[in-house]
């Protein structure tokens, strides 16, 4: 198939090849050809999910190989993908990638995996010695979201005072529910003072019996630093922050809270693209809590939570089969759990279930499926306003890439009502958000482009 002359033409191509995106170049001709991701993989012998990542620039497209390989599966001009002499097509250059040490816990690359559930032989994937982490979009480095950043990749200088545990306590309780109601600016200023706060209360307990409390805390705080960078797109500080968490987490004896910790590194290691690494984190994780699951509803919602997360590496890395069982799983764990509950910040419960259904048939390329799981909740009976607002951009991106603006605008509005920062921060907003303004019906949105100057996709 030899591309037309038309598709040049088109509102999302060209824009794309003014951009000097390698990844929404190869995504816009792509669409405008009328190929899935399935056909794109056949033609150029890579799977779904690095197409989708490369796409969406999760993973840097500048190997000059797979740039090749896109060019002749496409059949486009190989200047398209800056592989000629072109300075007006040229593609921008990406960053050097960081490079950062993983630090595993003992045994996890050797051990053998002996599981008597569905969790047996998910894991037993080679294990790797070192690393990359690559930040998908740099954040501001002013304000509090610059403060939050150079205080973490210079923890030394935080100078904090101790305090009462009943008093960190309750601090990092206040701040994981900031995070839930969707403030991330309020929260990326108040983590700064909280961790140098927990990080001289653990120096004061440090050959005292509170020091497992305090490690447990602080673990609580990396972790939900952590999910603060996910949120913002710094992979960077998001890998930083999960390590600090699981390591911290091995002076306490919370299994939970190692849990959580676990949970969010996994989550850094699939944004970086080490999905089966990330794979074999979680779901080992999961099956070291089973036995422990007839100690109540706390252990039920973080072993749900764990398989929803697998679930979803699943479908990241392509695999229908393992992203279906998984999230079954997580479906009769949240059958036995009963309710829509948040024990241990989990949001986990059938609802939080039917959300991650949304995000797999998204990420797996079946919009439609997606659209209808999104069609199967009431978004006022999502408790949280993080979830809510997660709830909107996963829908939207859906009707994003189902071709549908104007259902896609007025989720991104709903998103915004529900949490402004859901929408200020996240790239692949900014990236639809451009879209919009760009189509040919983008006069039929009232207020798209004041929408796209307070989302900082209109400057």
């Amino acid at each position: 198939m030899e591309p037309t002359r038309s598709i040049w033409h088109t509102d999302e191509v060209r824009a794309a090849i003014e951009s000097g995106d390698p990844g929404a170049i190869v995504r816009s001709v792509r669409r405008a050809n009328h190929l899935t991701l399935a056909q794109l993989a056949l033609r150029c012998d890579y799977s779904i999910s690095t197409l989708s990542r490369l796409e969406r620039g999760k993973q840097p497209l500048r190997d000059v190989r797979v740039l090749r390989s896109l060019v002749k599966a496409l059949r486009i001009p190989p200047d398209l993908l800056g592989l000629a002499d072109t300075p007006q097509r040229s593609v921008q250059p990406t960053p050097r990638l960081a490079r950062v040490g993983v630090n595993l816990a003992p045994d996890e690359e050797t051990d053998p995996m002996r599981r008597r559930t569905l969790l047996a032989g998910l894991t037993g994937l080679a294990g790797t010695a070192a690393l990359g982490a690559s930040p998908s979009h740099a954040v501001a480095t002013d304000g509090p979201v610059g403060a939050l950043e150079t205080m973490l990749l210079n923890p030394a200088t935080g100078g904090g005072t101790p305090v009462e545990l009943s008093r960190l306590r309750r601090a990092v309780a206040t701040a994981r529910s900031v995070f839930q109601h969707g403030r991330y600016t309020d929260l990326a200023t108040r983590l700064p003072t909280l961790l140098s706060t927990a990080t001289a209360t653990r120096a004061d307990h440090d050959t005292g019996p509170g020091l497992a409390d305090t490690n447990g805390l602080l673990a609580e705080l990396y972790t939900l630093a952590s999910e603060l960078m996910v949120k913002l797109g710094n992979d960077q500080l998001a890998w930083t922050t999960a390590d600090r968490a699981v390591q911290t987490s091995h002076g306490t004896d919370d299994v939970l809270t190692q849990a959580a910790a676990r949970r969010a590194w996994a989550i850094a290691l699939r944004r970086a693209g080490r999905t089966e690494i990330a794979q074999r984190t979680v779901v080992d994780t999961a099956a070291a809590l089973q036995p422990a699951l007839r100690r109540g509803p706390e252990y039920l919602s973080v072993y749900g939570s764990l398989l929803s997360t697998a679930a979803y590496t699943a479908a990241v890395d392509g695999d229908r089969d393992t992203a279906r069982t998984l999230i079954d799983e997580a479906v009769d764990t949240a059958t036995r759990l009963g309710v829509d509950a948040n024990h241990r910040s989990t949001a986990f419960g059938p609802t939080g279930v039917g959300l991650y259904r949304i995000s797999i048939a998204r990420v797996l390329g079946d919009y439609g499926t997606a659209i209808e799981a999104s069609q199967r909740i009431n978004p006022a009976a999502i408790p949280l306003v993080e979830r809510r607002a997660r709830y909107w951009t996963d829908t939207a991106l859906s009707f994003h890439e189902w071709n549908k603006p104007e259902q896609c605008y007025r989720a991104l509005l709903a998103a915004e009502h529900a949490s402004p920062d859901e929408v200020r921060y996240r790239k692949p907003i900014q990236q639809i958000t451009t879209s919009l303004l760009r189509h040919p019906t983008a006069h039929t949105m009232p207020g798209l482009r004041a929408f796209a100057t307070r989302t900082g996709a209109l400057t």
